[in-house]
């Protein structure tokens, strides 16, 4: 099901045109008659410098998508879009500085006509507008659990965690817990006050932490003893087991039960 659903999500124009646009100088490169048009050679071979960018860039894709805990196609591609698009530049330019600029027009126009697709599927998450609007929340009922996660839309880990924090949040909510989302490249103060780095540099994006009793329990990722940050892979199983999250739920649906406050389609689940 997942590779389906990838391959659906492949069809979409944004992945249509950043995979063209990633692949360009290497298909009119390597197809007879184009290239030989468009680079005025008569092989249709890489050269030691266009091997060597190359070559390079498969090593940056492969330490980045690694290091940003890329699971699945969609997520690979989304992570390696950037990289890839900015070695087209430079083989273009290298090739022929007009053809540079051209490319680089395409790419910008490309970011602006086609952006990301976003999760637009259901899903129980309080979106919070400012950190005043977070902490009330977490003090008016301290009797609620909450799994908040802080991001930023331009963050590619982000975007593609969307969907697993979605898919939690209508599978874990009650009453008494609850997922929340906080934009802190929108709201800075956040980030500031959960200390949480929202840089383009920054390696604590997404940062998934749980709250109980209004204060913080865990969070991830997380520093070590000398506070260097640990990496953390954000799927659907190592976040339900860093947190925690089954026991949480049952020990959340059985306060429910204490106190008769246990929907009837929780109920009939047990």
């Amino acid at each position: 099901m997942p590779i389906k659903q990838d391959l659906i999500q492949l069809l979409k124009p944004y992945y249509i045109f950043n995979i063209l646009l990633s692949l360009s100088y290497i298909i009119l490169k390597r197809t007879p008659g184009l290239c030989n048009y468009i680079f005025g050679t008569e092989t249709c071979e890489f050269d030691g410098r266009e091997t060597e960018i190359l070559f390079f860039l498969i090593i940056v894709i492969a330490m980045r998508t690694r290091k940003t805990g890329s699971v699945s196609m969609i997520n690979y591609l989304s992570s390696s879009f950037i990289y890839t698009k900015v070695a087209n530049l430079i083989l273009w330019f290298s090739a022929d500085f007009v053809l540079g600029i051209i490319y680089g027009v395409i790419f910008i126009l490309g970011a602006l006509i086609f952006p990301e697709p976003t999760y637009s599927g259901p899903n129980n998450v309080i979106y919070f507008r400012d950190v005043q609007g977070l902490d009330e929340e977490l003090s008016r009922n301290k009797k609620v659990t909450w799994l908040v996660a802080f991001y930023t839309v331009w963050n590619p880990v982000c975007v593609t965690f969307a969907p697993t924090f979605a898919k939690m949040s209508t599978e874990y909510h009650l009453d008494n817990l609850k997922f929340g989302k906080i934009d802190i490249g929108r709201y800075p103060e956040a980030g500031k006050k959960y200390k949480v780095n929202d840089s383009s540099l920054s390696k604590q994006l997404p940062t998934v932490v749980l709250f109980q009793e209004g204060k913080e329990v865990i969070r991830r990722p997380m520093g070590d003893s000398k506070g260097k940050l640990i990496s953390f892979i954000f799927s659907e199983d190592n976040i339900k087991k860093a947190f925690g999250l089954n026991t949480i739920y049952e020990n959340c649906k059985n306060e429910l039960k204490r106190n008769n406050k246990l929907p009837q389609k929780h109920q009939k689940s047990d």
